[in-house]
């Protein structure tokens, strides 16, 4: 079974027992949705990896990055044999090039883990080659081994790491060798170097020989050089409630902890290093409703502050069938992938569970480019998270934790106003295997059925800024500059600069263009840049979002192309046409 992306009617509750206020300011932007926000993981050893089905259930959920080849096997893999050392199983069909055909038709992009546990900076500058000089996948993520603070260094071992010196220096200084050759091959990739999660094990722990624990020796060494930086989030629950609350609990501050240490380190570097969180899931109850209002609050709590990426294990991961048991009245069957593996005990291979569900609902909530703004909620019990999106619609999620009542929620708006009449409503209940629409409550008044996901989409009215808060700000004129770097039969390399003529600083920028050939975007740098037909949207990397009158910012991308790839002839910066050239 493969969860359809269309919605099914449903009907909501028409009261509550309890009741919770929402406060909504749509021209407080938190962060624009990257192009890699909805992140998953695949492995070697998932035999179903690169079937039709998998393609399908990638675009139904919004997936727009995958992880390969797999967690800890990536610290044993060799891509040119297809094998893994010590024996690990490697499923047929699981090849790194049908991995990459699955990626792409799902409308995704590869992120690769490269093999530092036993393999060489050569064999992973052999691999970018490949991918990007010789097959032109124009794979722009590389991250440089997985979990390596697990091998053995601070007594765990459960990660593969051949050197003879395991520390975290070590590691830090072999990584900066990774990045010689891998971007003397394609400058453009972006590597990231591998974190402890901030107040997880072994974060805080000097090991034997080193005088700083692990972040903070591998950001000193390697903060300069490198593009972003890694960390895994599995939280340690007990009960639902316990689950529920970890987003608001836990993320915050560690992604505070984390900005804190990248600015210490990094130098002038500072402002180019991302956030990733390539694995992370709820670690309990995992395939039941708690995992599924889990999922996308976690999601979102990381967006909100400044992760450009989330990225869920697995899709695919296997149970043991002696610990299925029954959460919030559905069977959990210890399965850690978000679709049913087929095992004897489960339902049939690719069932959806819950937490995939919660994924999906986020394809009603954004698109990649719009602006996650702020929204507080009076209740523990209730959470909530909303997007301003590019076309001036206000969508609001809202999560009810509560497993037995369902709330009454009265939102209220600062910077949109809401058009008259039943907003649509879409909604994942408690256990269900479906999302619902319908036509239901009004903009300032909505009822969230227990144990429940609501996406409200608003349209605005009278009075409403329509347009996004990343791209509502500046006033004047504009000229843009676009320029081919490079080009050559199938590709090209593009810089475009934006100069603000008008006598108002911008503060948050959204160019658009009109390819007039067949040029497809592949990477991009300074900017969240996405692509329909041929129809282009470049969105500011925040770091960049401020033009002062006279001043300029410059993003660049990499294009490939079949027949013509002519330069766009004009451009508009927040909706505003601008002089060429």
């Amino acid at each position: 079974m493969v969860a359809a992306g269309a919605a099914a009617a449903i009907t909501l509750p028409a009261a509550a027992a309890t009741a919770a206020t929402v406060s909504i300011d749509a021209g407080h932007r938190l962060a624009t949705v990257p192009t890699e926000a909805v992140g998953m993981n695949v492995a070697v050893w998932d035999g179903r990896m690169n079937d039709p089905e998998t393609t399908q259930l990638l675009a139904n959920a919004g997936t727009k990055l995958v992880r390969y080849p797999g967690g800890g096997y990536a610290d044993g893999y060799h891509w040119q044999t297809h094998t893994v050392e010590g024996g690990g199983y490697v499923a047929p069909n699981t090849e790194f090039d049908k991995y990459v055909a699955t990626v792409k038709a799902a409308g995704a992009q590869p992120i690769i883990t490269a093999n530092y546990g036993s393999g060489t900076p050569q064999e992973a500058a052999d691999w970018v080659r490949y991918a990007n000089v010789t097959k032109g996948y124009g794979i722009k993520y590389w991250e440089i081994g997985n979990e390596l603070y697990g091998n053995g260094h601070y007594g765990a071992t459960w990660e593969t790491d051949n050197h003879a010196d395991k520390s975290p220096s070590a590691y830090a200084t072999n990584l900066l060798q990774f990045v010689t050759a891998m971007k003397a091959v394609d400058p453009t990739i972006k590597i990231g170097a591998v974190l402890t999660t901030p107040g997880g094990w072994p974060d805080g722990i000097v090991g034997p020989g080193d005088t700083m624990d692990w972040n903070h020796t591998v950001l000193s060494i390697a903060g300069p050089r490198i593009d972003y930086v890694i960390v895994h989030h599995y939280p340690y629950s007990t009960t639902e409630a316990e689950l529920l609350g970890k987003p608001q609990a836990e993320i915050p501050a560690m992604m505070s902890t984390l900005h804190s240490l990248i600015t210490q380190y990094a130098g002038a570097n500072a402002p180019n290093v991302g956030i990733a969180v390539t694995e992370g899931n709820s670690q309990y109850a995992v395939d039941t409703s708690p995992a599924g209002l889990y999922a996308p609050d976690t999601y979102l709590t990381w967006l909100e502050n400044g992760a450009f990426t989330f990225d869920w294990w697995n899709l695919r991961n296997g149970t043991d069938c002696s610990k299925v048991t029954t959460i919030q009245g559905a069977t959990d069957y210890n399965d850690g992938g978000l679709v049913s593996s087929g095992a004897s005990c489960e339902p049939g291979a690719n069932t959806p569970f819950a937490p995939y569900y919660g994924i999906q609902m986020m394809t009603k909530l954004f698109t990649p480019g719009d602006a996650l703004v702020s929204a507080t909620s009076s209740s523990a019990l209730l959470s909530a998270h909303a997007v301003k999106r590019a076309n001036g619609d206000l969508s609001v999620m809202l999560i009810n934790k509560d497993p037995s009542n369902d709330v009454t929620v009265g939102l209220s708006y600062n910077g949109f106003t809401a058009a008259a009449g039943s907003p649509t409503v879409y909604s994942y209940l408690k256990n269900a295997s479906t999302i619902g629409s319908a036509s239901a409550g009004t903009a300032g008044m909505q009822t969230v059925p227990a144990y429940s996901i609501v996406v409200v989409r608003l349209r605005p009215g009278s009075g409403s800024p329509s347009a996004s808060p990343s791209s509502s700000q500046g006033g004047g004129g504009c000229r843009v500059a676009y320029a081919k770097s490079s080009e050559w039969p199938g590709g090209l390399v593009a810089n475009v600069t934006i100069t603000n003529t008008g006598a108002t600083a911008v503060n948050g920028w959204r160019l658009t263009f009109t390819f007039p050939g067949d040029t497809r975007v592949g990477n991009a740098w300074n900017a969240t840049v996405t692509q329909s037909g041929a129809a282009v949207s470049a969105v500011d990397a925040s770091y960049n979002a401020t033009i002062p009158p006279g001043g300029t910012q410059s993003f660049g991308f990499t294009g490939t192309w079949t027949s013509n790839d002519a330069s766009p002839a004009s451009f508009s910066l927040n909706g505003s046409v601008c002089a060429a050239g």
